[in-house]
């Protein structure tokens, strides 16, 4: 990988940003040029979009402790649509097909740096902001982006605030479930065992740790599940070394570990360990994956680790055969490994939102933000690559992401296997 301090280009066919910083300077659409000022008073065109090419942007922790999601969640939207552009572009609804180029921009996961990363893509000409990973992130950027009504969308990030409020942000949308779906299934495996339970909780101090907990408490609710200790640790803290000694001294049952940095998830299992307490671990979706997680961090030594899924896993055995991988795999080789080389879940989600996407931009009738989003937000019942049987894509819920239920997977020391029933 080049520098991270500077945007990379994902498209070397489409001289892109030229057309779209004469856009930002003031030009629309001049007829029969750049597709829009047609006769019969058709929109004007919006920033970053021509007859024959959008302009998305990004910017994503390509640094840092979460530079793994943070690049997968580029790689995999990359490999989607650069595939596509190589088979020939997207069909959209006016008409016409285009190719779609990426920019995206380094913000190790700091919220100031995504604020002017997004500033400063808008200012190239970016039509969308697309697939951003990180719930702090994305909060800094969320009321800029609906201020300037900019589609921020399809966020790698599960928090409710990006999906819950449609009518306050009406530009944002989230693609992952939310964190108190995934909190709500752990707290159903446990109700439904009928018997007294114990849990502990260590939880990110802000709405990525929160919503993990309000989902859970909900969901056990006049249950014999009962929280007998909690604590909390900051995103930029190297070690959860104390909050682990201090939950292991409650002896619980079980662990819920909303943790979202992967070396501290690393550090929660061998800390826990060391001092030899061994509960249930339920693990949130985006810091559970085997090679970079479970195994270093030796969870074939806990009773039952537990996540959520709603993606196959492309390095499973189970989905070898399956054509949705065998398209990703291919799609990824040539489009994802120049970015990055580690594999998280977020490889998988992202290529599938890129297929979100390509079913926006066939019922988008104009070339505007606003027949994006409405066309975004009228999808129902698709069913995107890599999703895992039964789960649709729905982004006409007003309260929900665009992929609002979880299947349990639990890992049997390889890898994961579905749990029956959730």
């Amino acid at each position: 990988m080049k520098s991270l301090q500077h945007p990379r280009r994902l498209s070397s066919a489409v001289a892109l940003f030229g057309v779209c910083a004469l856009l930002v300077t003031g030009c629309t659409r001049d007829t029969g040029t750049t597709g829009g000022g047609t006769e019969g008073g058709a929109a004007a065109a919006s920033p970053g979009i021509t007859d024959t090419t959008v302009s998305l942007g990004i910017s994503s922790p390509l640094s840092g402790a979460t530079a793994g999601p943070g690049t997968c969640s580029v790689a995999g939207l990359n490999s989607y649509l650069e595939a596509k552009n190589a088979a020939g572009g997207f069909a959209f609804g006016d008409g016409k097909t285009r190719q779609v180029t990426l920019t995206y921009l380094d913000d190790a996961y700091d919220p100031a740096k995504a604020v002017a990363n997004f500033r400063q893509l808008v200012n190239q000409g970016m039509f969308a902001y697309v697939g951003a990973l990180g719930t702090p992130t994305n909060a800094a950027v969320m009321p800029i982006a609906n201020q300037q009504e900019v589609p921020q969308v399809l966020l790698m990030a599960g928090a409710g605030e990006f999906s819950a409020d449609q009518a306050a942000n009406p530009w944002t949308s989230g693609f992952v479930p939310t964190y108190s779906t995934e909190g709500a299934a752990f707290g159903k495996l446990l109700v439904d065992a009928n018997q007294p339970i114990t849990v502990a909780t260590l939880a990110q101090n802000d709405d990525y740790g929160s919503g993990y907990l309000d989902g859970f408490t909900a969901a056990i609710e006049g249950s014999q599940v009962r929280v007998v200790d909690s604590a909390t640790y900051e995103p930029t803290d190297t070690s959860v070394d104390g909050q682990v000694t201090q939950l292991a001294a409650s002896g619980a049952d079980v662990l819920l570990s909303a943790v979202s940095v992967t070396p501290l998830q690393v550090g929660v299992l061998t800390k826990a360990q060391s001092l030899g307490w061994k509960p249930r671990v339920f693990l949130p979706s985006n810091t559970s994956t085997p090679a970079t997680v479970l195994q270093p961090g030796g969870a074939a030594a806990y009773p039952d680790v537990y996540t959520p899924a709603f993606a196959k896993t492309p390095a499973s055995p189970a989905f070898a055969n399956d054509p949705d991988v065998q398209e990703y795999t291919k799609a990824f080789e040539q489009y994802g490994t120049s970015i990055t080389k580690t594999y998280t879940p977020h490889c998988a989600w992202s290529y599938a939102e890129g297929a979100v996407l390509g079913e926006a931009f066939a019922t988008m009738e104009e070339p505007t933000r606003e027949s994006f989003m409405t066309a975004l937000r009228g999808i129902s019942g698709f069913t995107a690559p890599l999703l895992l049987p039964g789960i649709t894509i729905d982004t006409t819920k007003e309260d929900q992401a665009a992929v609002s239920s979880v299947n349990l997977v639990r890992y049997n020391g390889t890898g994961y296997e579905p749990v029956q029933g959730y």
